[in-house]
């Protein structure tokens, strides 16, 4: 039963698309240009973009340096 339960979810599975594909033109490939970039840098909202950009990274790697530490005071502990 569990085979034939198998077959059938596999076979339904097949029939599912995610979404239709759309073709690619060459205009597609020619296309150079970030419109959301180009606006948010026309309004200096980049600015704000880049700023948080590197509040997010610095909190991170922080973190990752007082766990890094953390982890060695824990690993001295162990040795002795």
């Amino acid at each position: 039963m569990k085979k034939w339960l198998l077959i059938l979810f596999l076979v339904f599975s097949l029939q599912a698309v995610a979404q239709e594909k759309i073709e690619i033109t060459e205009a597609d490939y020619q296309n150079s240009r970030v419109e959301m970039a180009d606006v948010m840098r026309s309004e200096g909202k980049i600015y704000v973009l880049v700023g948080i950009i590197g509040i997010v990274f610095a909190g991170i790697l922080v973190y990752i340096i007082n766990t890094d530490k953390k982890v060695a005071k824990l690993e001295k502990l162990l040795q002795e």
